[in-house]
């Protein structure tokens, strides 16, 4: 027999832990149990061949989480070797975890199969944010308001951008994470493809086909997403774009094909559209369907006065690549173009990774399933990031991250998920947080919202810009903000006013009785939130 010591997490009192107690006694394998409230603290003594995982399990049937008080509690008390955290993948939540497990004592190695840095600083938010940058200077400079200025059409030099956009995206992967690694003795990388072969075991196959076994006391699958590619008939073996080879093509097509509709098809898309291609969208359904209908009814307007055609509710059939050309069969007609674009969402890279052989369990789509702790199924296995069933933003992953990595060394950190904030960054940009109207529906909560359009705000009128609206949904009986949807200029720098009152419990009232600088597109929230009280078409252009 044995005796283990087990962290305890979720009692609020001595009778809890009196209730634990009495349960683990009675479980079989269990010889004696003794709980402390007052140490959040567990001794099991165990029959011989019985393991942890049953007091983990018999807890967890309780209510409470119990971690093995093994090095992780020696670690924190300063005493023992350090706990070795091993990490798939590289990305933000993999570093922002091993900088956090490092700080608690741990030692930290990071497998990576690909380029260090994973999907936002290489082929994500920073590449795709510096090329719509520079769509938006272009289009400006020969479509701004202003009379009294000259507008041209600019000549871009796509391979010149290209150069420009992946210096930057090389000098932040070096700051923010290969100087990391470089200058803490503490994280170690393995370059290769890991799978668990057991519970406690990677396989690392490196180049060359040599492998590696790494044995670690705790993991973090971080290994993010991909381009998700649909078996349409004659698309596989096409030279088609995903969003990473779009990002750093050189050359601009004359007619740009686009399957897809949601962020990033719709970025990329109005991207090239103003940097001089043609560009044609297929939408399956409306362009983003997930969110308030008006959304995407009033940016399609945008994009189609820009020159866009957009196909909505409309299925690809087959591809055909001929000659240089892409020929898309969508049932009615063929479009035809010297490029396609694939943008129809992002899978999550486990395939491959050996989660059956570590007990880690997956949701229907292939994503890891894990807790608000970022726990998987496996009590010693942790997750966070894309690949995972949480919302799929790197602010998001770089919080897991950090929380995975103090769970894992023993704390009880939390992920509140309740209120995030989400931004398409295309022109007006989109930003949303909170229920819109048909999920408050959905929810079977009673509503009311109010719809601002921009010619309201002072300072869209200032900008001769006044293309979108600021929408706001509140609780009808107690005028609690539940919601806000905006297509604006500038709503990804308005929006965590809105997240911010959301999380505090604001009323529209109270959001509308607040001082808001003037002239600022967030003073909108204001007057929107106005709106459920006043007419303020009525008020002077900067009344309280």
């Amino acid at each position: 027999m044995k005796t283990l010591a087990f962290h305890v997490t979720g009692m609020t009192c001595g009778g809890c832990a009196t209730s634990l107690e009495g349960a683990l006694s009675t479980v079989e394998g269990i010889l004696n149990a003794s709980v402390s409230y007052d140490e959040s603290l567990a001794k099991v003594t165990l029959e011989a061949g019985v393991e942890a995982d049953v007091v983990i399990q018999a807890a967890k049937a309780k209510g409470y989480a119990v971690q093995l008080n093994d090095k992780a509690a020696d670690q924190r008390a300063g005493r023992g070797p350090a706990l070795k955290v091993v990490i798939i993948g590289s990305g933000s939540a993999s570093f922002a975890a091993a900088l956090r497990a490092v700080e608690e004592g741990a030692s930290v190695t990071i497998v990576e199969a690909g380029t260090i840095g994973g999907t936002c600083v290489n082929v994500g938010c920073v590449p795709s944010k510096i090329m719509i940058r520079a769509a938006h200077i272009a289009h400006q400079q020969a479509h701004h308001p202003f009379p009294g200025v000259s507008k041209s059409t600019p000549k871009v030099d796509r391979a010149a951008l290209v150069a420009q956009q992946q210096g930057r995206v090389e000098e932040l992967r070096h700051a923010k994470y290969e100087s990391i690694l470089e200058t803490n003795p503490n994280i170690d990388l393995v370059q290769g493809r890991a799978r668990f072969i057991d519970a406690h075991t990677l396989e690392v196959t490196k180049a060359g086909g040599t492998t590696q076994q790494i044995v670690g006391d705790r993991f973090l699958i971080a290994t993010g997403r991909s381009p998700n590619i649909p078996a349409t008939p004659g698309l596989a073996g096409t030279p088609y774009w995903t969003s990473t080879t779009a990002l750093i093509a050189e050359q601009l097509p004359e007619h740009l094909l686009v399957y897809g509709a949601s962020v990033v098809a719709l970025e990329l898309a109005q991207a090239f559209l103003r940097l001089g291609s043609k560009v044609t969208l297929i939408a399956r359904s409306t362009l983003l369907s997930k969110e308030d209908p008006a959304i995407g009814a009033g940016l399609q307007a945008v994009l189609e006065a820009e020159g866009m055609q957009i196909l909505t509710h409309t299925q690809l059939y087959s591809v055909r690549h001929e000659d240089g050309l892409f020929y898309l069969d969508i049932g009615n007609q063929t479009l035809i173009g010297d490029q396609l674009l694939v943008a129809t969402g992002r899978q999550a890279n486990t395939a491959g990774l050996g989660l059956d052989a570590a007990g880690v369990d997956l949701d229907s789509t292939g994503a890891v399933v894990i807790d608000t702790h970022m726990r998987t199924s496996a009590p010693h296995i942790y997750a966070a990031g894309d690949c995972t069933n949480q919302p799929q933003y790197v602010y998001v992953a770089a919080a897991a991250g950090t929380r995975a990595a103090r769970n894992m060394m023993g704390d009880d950190a939390v992920l509140d998920l309740s209120v995030v904030p989400g931004v398409v960054f295309t022109d007006p940009q989109v930003a949303t947080v909170g229920l819109t109207e048909q999920q408050a529906g959905a929810q079977k909560l009673q509503v009311n919202s109010r719809t601002l359009t921009l010619d309201n705000v002072p300072r869209a009128l200032a900008n001769f810009d006044t293309v979108g609206f600021i929408k706001l949904v509140a609780d009808k009986q107690t005028g609690r903000l539940l919601g806000a949807q905006i297509l604006s200029a500038e709503a990804g720098e308005m929006i965590q006013t809105a997240t911010l009152a959301i999380r505090n419990g604001m009323t529209v009232q109270e959001l509308g009785d607040q001082l808001f600088p003037y002239l600022t597109m967030v003073e909108g929230l204001k007057l929107c939130a106005q709106t459920f009280f006043k007419d303020v078409k009525q008020l002077s252009c900067c009344a309280g």
